[in-house]
């Protein structure tokens, strides 16, 4: 079940981005997120699991995806997919002009998955990322009548 992130879900979705990202958001930094008035996070749960999480940034009429995280072992489930449709449903119900997000240029299901929700690759980051060193996609989604 997908539904929106509580304070409550601080301490496991801190414990899922530790195993997901090299460069983890902190604790403090995603409770900041979940009262910012421009993010909008969402949790996938399974029973008491959180199985995955999700933010989406809305400012000046663009949304960005910032965060899109399932754990290991429930990958290439559905999850990710889940979580992506509540975001597009969010900007779409924030009228947002287009939505943007940066991905590893080597993560191949990411990229197949952003893809076939509309997004498409505009620009390069060089060395963007670290541990390991990677170059970024910056990707955007600019038609939300074509999902």
């Amino acid at each position: 079940m997908i539904r929106r992130m509580a304070p409550a879900d601080l301490e496991q979705v801190a414990d899922l981005e530790r195993q997901c990202f090299t460069e983890s958001w902190s604790y403090k930094l995603l409770e900041a997120g979940l009262h910012s008035d421009y993010d909008v996070y969402y949790v996938f749960q399974q029973e008491e699991r959180i199985l995955g999480y999700c933010n989406l940034r809305i400012l000046a009429g663009e949304g960005e995806v910032q965060r899109i995280a399932v754990l290991p072992g429930y990958r290439r489930l559905g999850v990710a997919r889940k979580m992506m449709e509540a975001m597009v449903t969010c900007a779409r119900a924030s009228l947002v002009s287009a939505i943007s997000l940066e991905v590893r240029q080597g993560n191949l299901p990411a990229r197949n998955l952003y893809e076939s929700f509309g997004f498409r690759a505009e620009a390069v980051r060089k060395g963007y990322y670290r541990n390991p060193s990677e170059d970024a996609l910056i990707m955007w989604k600019r038609e939300f009548d074509k999902i």
